[in-house]
């Protein structure tokens, strides 16, 4: 079974932004070393944040890419927070291609 990792915020949690940040981190790096499998990763709302050049999970998306895992940052969500030209990790989506993959039943996906 694949797996789709679907992010709706660039921390995890509610109260302390910094932990939900930390939190995020740690969710994504217990992703990679429990070797889950991957195949793409979706970023929605303030979760483009994390594909963008000065995020604090840059380095782990770009190990996710590296393993060939795709990455999408929501393109409405990318222009309503104006990271278009600044995104750094995968490439801009579509609610097209995130329902497509929603709608796969050999699909898994993971929220946190």
């Amino acid at each position: 079974m694949e797996n789709i990792i679907y992010l709706n915020s660039e921390s995890i949690g509610v109260g302390s932004e910094e932990l939900g940040k930390i939190l995020s981190r740690n969710f994504l790096l217990t992703i990679k070393a429990e070797n889950i499998k991957v195949k793409a990763i979706f970023l929605v709302n303030s979760a483009v944040k994390l594909a963008s050049e000065k995020s604090h999970v840059l380095d782990v998306l770009g190990d996710f890419i590296n393993d060939g895992v795709k990455i999408y940052s929501c393109g409405t969500c990318l222009d309503y927070f104006g990271l278009k030209d600044k995104i750094a990790a995968g490439e801009p989506g579509n609610m097209k291609a995130l329902c497509a993959a929603l709608a796969d039943e050999k699909i898994h996906v993971i929220k946190p």
